[in-house]
């Protein structure tokens, strides 16, 4: 495991040396159904946060394209990167997600997503953005994010 100072994000990543994924970060927090469904990653490039996802088998519907539970579930994970564009983590829970669904995708393609955050407030952060396959979109995104309260111990 190698530093994070250079995360694109303040927080729990820990950067990818090899395969596919190299020079990407992984959250190392633990979330059972993300870690089911992913993995999913980030990284930061000169247009921003971009968040990456290879569906595999598992992430496919009855009809042998990505379900749309786990396009949603990359979404959240998405949601969550790029209201944290900043560069600081953000503790909290979704509390509204909005998703349309443009185009299907396929086991075995690179899917990313970008976005924006359109305005973070003291408890609330909101924030929207697309999943690409390629240069095809494949779901749009919005959605609010309502920061966790600090507790001391």
């Amino acid at each position: 495991m190698s530093s994070n100072d250079d995360a694109p994000i303040k927080g729990n990543f820990i950067r990818e040396a090899d395969g596919p994924w190299a020079g990407w970060w992984k959250w190392s927090g633990h979330d059972p159904f993300e870690d089911a469904t992913g993995p999913f990653f980030v990284k930061r490039d000169e247009h921003g946060i971009v968040t990456g996802f290879i569906p595999e088998q598992k992430n496919l519907n009855g009809h042998g394209i990505v379900h749309g539970g786990s396009l949603m579930t990359f979404a959240d994970f998405s949601l969550f990167m790029v209201a944290a564009s900043n560069g600081d983590e953000i503790s909290g829970v979704t509390v509204t997600m909005n998703c349309e669904f443009v185009s299907g995708a396929q086991a075995g393609q690179m899917l990313t997503a970008r976005g924006e955050c359109v305005r973070a407030g003291g408890s609330l952060v909101f924030a929207r953005g697309t999943i690409f396959c390629g240069e095809d979109a494949v779901l749009s995104f919005s959605g609010t994010i309502k920061r966790s309260r600090r507790t001391s111990h």
